[in-house]
């Protein structure tokens, strides 16, 4: 079956070069939507494999709109691919930070732009056979429907720094390099700014409190590591059928 990719792009020249040689490859077919509202309405209506916005839309724009998508439960798991005119940093963290999981500035090269829309839909599958619970009777976290539980409190994550627990999580006693953590979760070249990733480790830290240090680790100068801690029942690992 063909992957569905929504484009959310109100320039119709875009619209129709990247119609035209996405359907070209192999598997792909390609559903228009020309402002910021149709292309959320249609993103709820036909839950495509992939999205492609950009962000200088008509009516909401497309950092509402992956908001909105990263909110709800039927859509927050799309690869989201941003494709904007805007190449300054703040406005690639802005998005990124709000769950689109690779950034693409206008001009662009079409090959590149395919190849990452491939790599989108695949890391995205390759998650559904992941760990989706981990529950050692401390610290119970369900990926599947971003809820985690620790010491009796329920701190709220947001959407990358779920993506980069679970991460440490499916690879638990693995040290994970800050460029790996980087690829894997914002899936695309950071340029070395490889701080993000302590800064979202900071936050994750913060938000579960006292004891954290019992499951995640600073190894200095390589990266970090996920551990089941010595307390509390044996850790369990499940995977979602």
């Amino acid at each position: 079956m063909n992957k569905r990719i929504l484009i959310i792009e109100d320039d119709k020249d875009i619209v129709e070069a990247l119609r035209y040689n996405l359907e070209k490859e192999r598997g792909f077919s390609v559903l228009p939507a020309y402002s910021g509202d149709e292309g959320l309405n249609l993103a709820f209506q036909v839950k495509p494999n992939l999205i492609i916005l950009d962000i200088g839309l008509p009516g909401l724009n497309g950092y509402e709109v992956c908001r909105m998508l990263r909110r709800e439960a039927e859509t927050r798991d799309i690869p989201v691919l941003i494709l904007t005119a805007r190449v300054s940093e703040s406005d690639k963290v802005l998005g990124l930070e709000l769950g689109a999981d690779d950034y693409i500035t206008k001009p662009f090269g079409i090959r590149e732009l395919i190849a990452r829309v491939r790599n989108a839909i695949r890391r995205r599958e390759s998650e559904h056979d992941a760990v989706e619970i981990f529950d050692d009777g401390r610290l119970h976290i369900h990926f599947g429907d971003y809820t985690i539980r620790f010491n009796g409190q329920e701190p709220k994550l947001t959407f990358k720094e779920f993506h980069l627990l679970k991460l440490l999580v499916q690879n638990a006693g693995r040290v994970l390099s800050r460029d790996k953590i980087l690829d894997s979760v914002w899936g695309y070249n950071y340029y070395g700014e490889s701080r993000t990733v302590d800064v979202h480790i900071r936050r994750i830290r913060k938000k579960l409190g006292p004891g954290v240090d019992d499951y995640l680790d600073t190894v200095i100068g390589v990266g970090y590591r996920f551990k089941a801690a010595k307390v509390g029942k044996e850790a369990s690992f499940a995977a979602q059928a």
